[in-house]
């Protein structure tokens, strides 16, 4: 039997209270909105950017909501293998209509990804898939009971489909009311789009054919006309909130390539490449500077970077982590500097200081 003082000792503090309310609050929402048909990955993924859920929570809410409320079923499994294009696996899984599916990857620099495998946006932010890492899908059919066999069996396809192989795709997999329903962002987004489209095919205002001086009788008729009424015309909510709308959540951009164009990558590099990445990180607090070479990351560049092991000609790769992710190109710019000849422009000044470079 549980002890009651353990279990429930988070509440006895109003902090620790008032987070386990918001969180049920939260998790009651997730049930509805899946009730209604939507994603639960799309859900998740929405409320993490409005900051009402924790990444960390992730896989618990999956499990309860998913496993234990809707009755998903799911397989969980070390990728053998790994797709090359990921892309290919949304248009895929897009005609699955009779199932709704969840993915959740255990990326190995962001750790738990919860994905809307229908979703040609959302499946984007697995930027690869790794070999022995963790992959656990879902499929059901929302609040309707589904038909166990062929759920997992449509598990065991969507594995099969992020592992590279060919999927045993069952006919019942294409028919039914579980068709992908459009995300809330894109529908805002495509509501912008309407409305610049619009404005644009809105007909100008007719121009005189002559500029010459007004004669007196059009004088007397603009001076008798009443003044035009001013009508503030106020653009679309949806429109405004997809303009102005910030995607802060847990991003992790594509890869980025520098090409060492220096002989050697030698110790003056790795400086340079330090000094340029804790500018970066100094000026953008929260975001993390991921680097790789040979397809490993890299999580010590002193440790790889030794004299004669990265050549001229090599390509090392990085990505950024993180909220709000801006500098991309001027970072990209700055290492492809620190990585050739001209590194010494980032060694100036006090050993620990930081350079104001972004």
């Amino acid at each position: 039997m549980k002890s009651l003082v353990s279990q429930f000792e988070g509440l006895a503090e109003r902090e620790g209270f008032n987070a386990s309310v918001r969180h049920i609050k939260t998790v009651v929402s997730i049930v509805d909105r899946v009730a209604a048909k939507e994603n639960l990955a799309d859900v998740v993924d929405e409320l993490i950017e409005e900051k009402l859920l924790d990444k960390d929570d992730v896989r618990p809410v999956a499990s309860m909501v998913l496993g234990q409320k809707y009755h998903y079923a799911s397989v969980s499994a070390n990728l053998t293998g790994t797709a090359t294009d990921i892309a290919a696996i949304a248009d895929e899984t897009a005609k699955w209509n009779g199932v709704d599916l969840v993915v959740i990857y255990h990326h190995p620099d962001l750790g738990a990804l919860v994905v809307n495998p229908k979703n040609q946006k959302r499946i984007a932010q697995i930027d690869r898939l790794n070999r022995s890492e963790l992959l656990v899908a879902y499929a059901g059919r929302f609040a309707k009971e589904g038909e166990a066999k062929l759920l997992d069996a449509a598990c065991n396809a969507l594995v099969d489909l992020f592992s590279g192989r060919k999927p045993k795709v069952k006919p019942e997999f294409l028919k039914g009311d579980c068709a992908y329903k459009v995300a809330k962002e894109e529908k805002q987004a495509e509501v912008a789009s309407a409305s610049k489209a619009k404005a644009k095919a809105a007909p100008k205002a007719p121009v005189a054919a002559k500029r010459g001086r007004p004669s007196a009788s059009a004088k007397a008729a603009v001076a008798a006309a009443p003044a035009p009424e001013i009508v503030k015309v106020e653009p679309p909510k949806a429109a405004v909130a997809a303009a102005q709308a910030v995607k802060p959540g847990a991003r992790m951009t594509p890869m980025y390539n520098v090409l060492v164009t220096n002989e050697l990558f030698h110790n003056g590099n790795v400086e340079a490449w330090k000094r340029i990445i804790a500018s970066y990180t100094t000026k953008h607090q929260g975001l993390q500077v991921l680097v790789y070479y040979d397809g490993e990351r890299i999580m010590d560049i002193n440790a790889l970077f030794k004299w004669g092991k990265v050549k001229h000609g090599s390509n090392i790769k990085f990505a950024i982590a993180g909220d709000d992710i801006s500098d991309v190109a001027k970072l990209q710019r700055y290492l492809a500097q620190g990585a050739s000849h001209l590194y010494e422009a980032f060694l100036k000044g006090p050993v620990n200081s930081v350079m104001a470079l972004f």
